[in-house]
């Protein structure tokens, strides 16, 4: 595996947005002073997305999906054409700065670093979208969309700890991606799967870090909200929630994690939110690939002692006990 950076930008309808996208992307490798390329998977799109690159952008690899399969499947092809030791798994409607690169590459130096993301902010303004992923619980259930940052910004210079790395801008050790198998795409068609995979990265001992000097910016969610409907975009998002927890909590926490769940299905299904038995019942009909993945993650550990969801929480809190935390979503 050579060194250097292989870009791999997922893609599904983004002939509006890579015309935007793309030269940020090219300015902030032509600054790393790192070998690189630019990979697009594309999603099967309907708007010409591979024709317009390959006009406009000709050193841009472009992998066709033959059929629509999501974010796992598509992230998950790029990754393995990739040729060089550090992956940028990068959204199409994300816009990098010059500097970008320039602030990630030194954790690399770490043997135990799985990855690295940057501040994500508004496409027009400085509003921060996304930082360092915060690990938080309502009884046995993970919370998945807490961010925080200190208060004292210069605080931060060595990097914050995050639960996960957002799949829109993480660089991520090559080697250790493909050890843990990429994006699992039981996850398919979104959501929840950059979670699970930093998790399957903490818990083997790798480390996942937020650097708040390297900025990028992102148009929110434009391709998902174009093309899904809203119920069809909680139905997928809950289902995968639900994945998250059945693979990654012990056995006695998983069971009290079941019993909060049932009584919420019910309750939301009496306030006429269909959506949730439904998701349910995808949750269920999928459970033996659920223990599938449970069960080659063990075996893929090995005689490695694997760290339990709450050994890394408490790892990620206790490295900012005693500082000025702030929160949000």
């Amino acid at each position: 595996m050579q060194p250097g950076i292989s870009v791999v930008i997922p893609n599904y309808n983004g002939a509006v947005l890579l015309p935007q996208t793309l030269p940020t992307v090219f300015a902030a490798l032509d600054r790393s002073g790192q070998p690189y390329e630019v990979i697009v998977a594309d999603d099967a799109s309907t708007d010409g997305s591979p024709a317009y690159l390959s006009a406009s952008f000709p050193t841009v690899e472009i992998l066709v999906g033959e059929k629509n399969s999501g974010f796992s499947v598509t992230a998950n092809r790029g990754i393995r054409a990739a040729r060089f030791d550090l992956v940028l798994l990068l959204n199409s409607d994300v816009k990098l700065t010059p500097d970008y690169f320039l602030h990630l590459l030194p954790y690399f130096s770490k043997e135990d670093v799985f990855g690295v993301m940057g501040r994500i902010v508004g496409w027009t303004n400085d509003r921060i979208q996304d930082g360092a992923k915060y690990p938080s619980f309502h009884s046995a259930k993970i919370k998945t969309s807490v961010n925080y940052l200190l208060e004292d910004e210069a605080a931060m210079k060595d990097g914050l700890y995050t639960m996960y790395l957002s799949g829109a801008n993480a660089l991520v050790d090559r080697r250790k991606l493909l050890e843990l198998g990429g994006f699992n795409e039981l996850f398919s068609p979104f959501y929840v799967e950059d979670y699970e995979l930093s998790l399957r990265a903490w818990r083997l001992g790798w480390r996942c870090y937020y650097e708040h000097r390297a900025i990028c910016r992102h148009q929110t969610s434009t391709t998902i909200k174009s093309n899904s409907r809203k119920a069809f975009i909680r139905l997928i998002s809950n289902r995968n929630k639900w994945f998250l927890h059945a693979i990654h909590l012990g056995a006695g926490r998983r069971l009290l994690w079941f019993i909060q769940l049932l009584p919420e299905v019910f309750f939301q299904s009496l306030l006429f939110k269909d959506y949730y038995p439904k998701a349910f019942l995808l949750f269920l009909k999928n459970y033996g690939r659920v223990r599938r993945a449970r069960h080659e993650f063990q075996q893929l550990a090995g005689n490695k002692k694997l760290l339990s969801v709450q050994e890394v929480a408490r790892f990620i809190q206790d490295s900012v006990k005693g500082r000025a935390v702030k929160f949000f979503k």
